[in-house]
């Protein structure tokens, strides 16, 4: 599983998981049996309605026109997911981490016959595994990748820390940040504190400070933590 780094509105620097190569090989294999399936079916469909003959232009439109365009419609119109996707709980993003845009859906289903179908996905797959962003050649172009929405963290990697009763807040102005965010904090904190890296912390306070447009009343590595506490308080003890 790679990790790849993307920038916040706020300029916060978090991770995403790209989806690992197996997953994704077996989301298409969800896909293609679902595919199969269609062909199944509508073939029995239209030989029971006895489509043959002039209506060979309309039997070949219904029969494959759909799974052409089965990855494109399903992208565009499901927030970047397929059936195979869902099931796998990947999805496709931009690499800034925001939901494509139907041009982006398109170019990389367009490479799709370089990638995957020519290729019978080798391509594909020696692209993915030699990118740290997980991205095949369709999601370079159209700059994508496929992320996992599966939630890998463990507890000291989490947002959660003790807050005493009777706990007072300061700093009221730290629901500008996300979960994913003040868990990045937290980590880079951590890491900073465990080798002493002080000039990592007073950076990290000052663009926090700055992002929360208040002046800290602490030192640095005191107001980072104050923060980290007084989000959790907002958060979870309201």
């Amino acid at each position: 599983m790679d990790n790849f780094q993307i920038e916040t509105a706020q300029n916060v620097s978090i991770q995403q998981n790209a989806a690992g190569i197996g997953e994704r090989i077996l989301a298409y294999l969800i896909d293609l049996l679902i595919i199969i399936a269609y062909f199944i079916v509508s073939i029995f469909i239209l030989a029971a309605l006895d489509v043959d003959g002039g209506d060979q232009w309309a039997f070949w439109l219904i029969l494959g026109l759909p799974p052409f365009l089965y990855f494109l419609l399903w992208e565009t119109f499901w927030d970047g997911k397929t059936p195979g996707k869902a099931t796998l709980k990947i999805k496709v993003v931009k690499l800034d981490g925001s939901r494509p845009a139907f041009s982006n859906y398109l170019i990389r289903w367009l490479l799709r016959l370089l990638d995957i179908t020519f290729a019978s996905g080798g391509v594909a797959v020696v692209t993915i595994l030699l990118k740290g962003t997980g991205q095949r050649l369709g999601d370079m172009a159209a700059g994508t990748t496929v992320i996992s929405e599966k939630q890998r963290v463990r507890f000291h990697q989490t947002i959660l820390v003790d807050i005493p009763e009777g706990y007072v807040p300061t700093y009221p102005q730290v629901t500008v940040f996300s979960d994913a965010e003040i868990r990045k904090i937290k980590s880079i904190y951590n890491d900073s504190k465990r080798y002493a890296n002080h000039n990592v912390i007073l950076e990290l306070s000052k663009k926090m400070g700055n992002i929360m447009e208040v002046t800290p009343q602490e030192k640095p590595l005191q107001f980072v933590a104050k923060v980290i506490e007084d989000y959790n308080y907002y958060t979870q003890k309201l």
